[in-house]
C-alpha cells in the first residue's frame, strides 16, 4: 500500500510528466481513494493525471482490480447462457442519446442475460441510470433484486454510483466529480454479476485495443470494443451510422484482431446525424426510448440502436456476423418483443411493480398522443 501524502504524490508527479504505472502500482493508489486515506486534493489529482497522460491495459487493470476486488457485491445470477453486459464509457466528442440502454432490452427481448452495470450522468445530461429510472426500472435497489432481474426478465442493471453496489468508496468518489476520468472505463468493468461476454463503446480510438486487452485479462471470454466516427472527425463511444468504427474483438481461444466498420455493412447510406443529440431533459430521452422501441421511429436513432445490438447478437453466437445482428435487432423491435421486455423489466426490477408500470405506461400514452396531433 501507498501509506504516506509524499509517495502517493510522486506517483501522481510521474503521471503528470507522462510515465506509466504498473498494475501493482495503479491498485495500490486506487486502494486509497477506497479507503479514503488520501486528501481529496490528492484523490482528484491522481484522477486527473491519470486521465490526462492516457491511460495503459495495466493502469486501466488496476484500477478494475481494487475496485472490484475491494468495493463491489458480488452476485452470481444462475442462466441458461452467459450472461452479457453492454456499455458506453461517456466523454466522447459527439454526444449521443442512451443507445446503449435500448440495444441491451432488444438483446434481452432477443433470448440474452443482460446484466449491465451503469452510472448517473457525469458529462452528458442523461446517463445510463437516469434513463432507466424515468422508464421505471428501481435503481436504487440491492444488488439481490437486480440479480432476481437478470434471472427473472433476462436483463437487470446495478446502479454504479449506489452505496449497495460500491459501498466503500465508489459512490463516493463519483458523487463528487463531473468530469471523465478512468473510472469510465475501469470502474464501469466492475461488474457485480463479473459477464464474461461484453460489447464496450470508448471515448477514444487510441483506446480501443487496451481496453480489449484489459477484457482479455480480467477474464472475458468474448468481446467487442469499438470507437466510432462521423466525417468530421468526432467520435463516439457507439459503432457509428455515420462513418468508421474500429473494432476489436477478443476471443479467449484466438487472442485480440482488430477491423473496421461502415454504415454501409447495415445498408445505411445517408444517416441524419442530428437524429442521435441528445433532447432536453430524461423524459424527453425516455419518451424517444419508448418510441425506438415500439417500432414508431425509423430514422438515425431507431438505426443506431440497431447497430449496436448487432454486436450483442455476434459475440452471443446468434448471428454470423454485424449485419445479420442488425437484421435480426430490427424483426425483434418489429414484432414488438423489444417493447414487450421493456413492460416486463419495469415490472420485475423494482419495489413496486404497479407504480413502475404506471410510470412507463404514461410515456407510452404521451407517445401516442403526439402521434394523434
Amino acid at each position: 500500500m501507498v501509506d504516506n501524502l509524499k509517495e502517493f504524490g510522486a506517483g501522481i508527479a510521474r503521471l503528470i510528466n507522462k510515465g506509466s504505472l504498473s498494475r501493482q502500482e495503479t491498485k495500490a493508489m486506487f486502494d486509497e481513494l477506497m479507503a479514503n486515506t488520501q486528501p481529496d486534493l490528492q484523490q482528484g489529482a491522481f484522477l486527473a493525471a491519470l486521465t490526462s497522460k492516457g491511460e495503459t491495459a495495466e493502469e486501466i487493470a488496476g484500477a478494475w482490480e481494487s475496485i472490484y476486488l475491494g468495493d463491489t457485491v458480488r452476485v452470481n445470477p444462475k442462466t441458461t447462457t452467459p450472461l452479457i453486459e453492454n456499455s458506453g464509457t461517456g466523454m466522447d466528442s459527439l454526444k449521443t442519446f442512451n443507445v446503449s440502454t435500448a440495444a441491451a432490452i432488444i438483446a434481452a427481448a432477443g433470448g440474452n442475460y443482460m446484466a449491465r452495470h451503469g452510472a448517473r450522468a457525469l458529462t452528458s445530461a442523461c446517463g445510463t441510470i437516469d434513463i432507466v429510472e424515468a422508464l421505471g426500472v428501481d435503481v436504487e435497489c440491492d444488488v439481490e433484486l437486480v440479480k432476481h432481474s437478470i434471472e427473472t426478465a433476462s436483463i437487470g442493471i446495478f446502479n454504479g454510483m449506489s452505496g449497495k453496489v460500491h459501498p466503500q468508496a465508489l459512490f463516493r468518489i463519483l458523487s463528487q466529480i463531473r468530469f471523465g476520468t478512468t473510472l469510465n472505463i475501469s470502474a464501469s468493468l466492475a461488474n457485480p454479476a463479473m459477464p464474461k461476454y461484453g460489447v464496450r463503446g470508448v471515448y477514444a480510438r487510441d483506446l480501443v485495443e487496451p481496453v480489449a486487452k484489459v477484457m482479455r485479462e480480467i477474464g472475458y471470454k468474448r468481446a467487442l470494443v469499438f470507437h466510432g466516427s462521423n466525417d468530421r472527425g468526432k467520435g463516439m463511444d457507439e459503432i457509428s451510422i455515420f462513418g468508421e468504427t474500429l473494432v476489436a474483438e477478443v476471443n479467449d481461444s484466438s487472442g485480440i484482431r482488430t477491423f473496421t466498420v461502415t454504415p454501409e455493412l447495415f445498408g445505411i447510406h445517408a444517416a441524419i446525424e442530428s437524429d442521435i443529440h441528445p433532447l432536453a431533459d430524461r423524459e424527453a430521452e425516455a419518451r424517444r426510448l419508448v418510441a425506438i422501441l415500439s417500432g414508431k421511429r425509423n430514422g438515425a436513432d431507431y438505426q443506431i440502436v440497431c447497430a449496436n445490438a448487432a454486436p450483442i447478437f455476434y459475440i452471443a453466437g446468434q448471428a454470423g456476423d454485424l449485419a445479420e445482428g442488425y437484421r435480426m435487432a430490427e424483426r425483434i423491435v418489429q414484432t414488438g418483443k423489444a417493447a414487450a421486455k421493456l413492460r416486463e423489466w419495469v415490472s420485475t426490477q423494482t419495489t413496486d411493480s404497479a407504480e413502475s408500470l404506471r410510470k412507463l405506461e404514461n410515456l407510452l400514452q404521451h407517445r401516442n398522443a403526439a402521434k394523434k396531433k
